[in-house]
């Protein structure tokens, strides 16, 4: 393992953070904090708890999780793409770096991001509303894993995608919708059967609620669900990724 090669890739990815850090960190957090401001005062006010909770604090883990998921995905696909985008690959791919090193470099530094972000958001939204955490390791786990599997399926999606306008298909038509449905805002125990039913084949429900258990005790699944959900669909991307590298997918655009 070429430990100095994965370091180069990382160190640079992050340093690109550092030179976009009004995009990378500031403009997340700013988002983020409007969707406390409009649905912690203009609906909390309507919505006093839901299981118990002050719906201030219920959307918290929510909003986190749809940030973790929607910039995890973001950093991955576009730190590998643009390189394909302006050639610069063809440096990575002349020297002796392997598609596992590239993988790990790649995928740790877009985890890292989200998990800075997921941090300071978490500590902005005590500012906003009061909050708990009652199972802290759990809480970083999901945190954690989170990040490392969409970061994933962001990295495959910056090599699947042949232009920008793919480069934003999944995001925008998949990933955001299935967050918004995924009872980031809401119990899915206050949709009709036939919804709650439909809604558990959504899979951001389980990270979303496992994340809420962690804080609050509450969930609409089993936090053990919510866990073997989760490393599910982390093996998912990690057999994928490694379906690329057994038939030598090119990383080249």
């Amino acid at each position: 393992m070429n430990w100095r090669a994965i370091w180069a890739i990382y160190s640079f990815e992050m340093a690109r953070t550092g030179r976009t850090l009004l995009q990378s960190i500031v403009s997340p957090v700013i988002s983020t904090c409007l969707y406390f401001v409009v649905f912690g005062a203009a609906i909390g006010s309507r919505i006093q708890e839901i299981q118990g909770v002050p719906y201030g604090s219920f959307i918290v883990p929510g909003l986190i999780m749809m940030m973790l998921l929607t910039q995890s995905v973001a950093n991955a696909s576009f730190g590998i793409y643009f390189p394909r985008f302006i050639g610069t690959i063809y440096e990575i791919l002349s020297a002796p770096v392997s598609f596992l090193e590239i993988v790990i470099g790649y995928v740790g530094a877009a985890a890292t991001k989200s998990i800075i972000l997921g941090v300071i958001i978490l500590a902005t939204a005590g500012f906003f509303v009061p909050l708990q955490i009652a199972h802290p390791f759990w809480m970083a786990a999901f945190l954690v894993l989170t990040a490392v599997t969409f970061s994933l399926l962001g990295f495959i999606l910056g090599i699947w995608a042949d232009g920008f306008e793919k480069l934003q298909v999944v995001p925008l038509l998949i990933i955001t919708p299935l967050t918004f449905l995924g009872g980031s805002f809401y119990s899915i125990d206050i949709l009709p059967p036939a919804w709650r039913t439909v809604t558990l084949f959504n899979p951001v429900v389980y990270l979303v609620s496992g994340f809420r258990w962690s804080f609050f005790e509450i969930a609409d699944v089993s936090h053990g669900v919510s866990v073997g959900m989760t490393l599910l669909f982390l093996v998912a991307c990690l057999a994928t990724v490694w379906w690329m590298f057994r038939t030598g997918y090119k990383l080249k655009k």
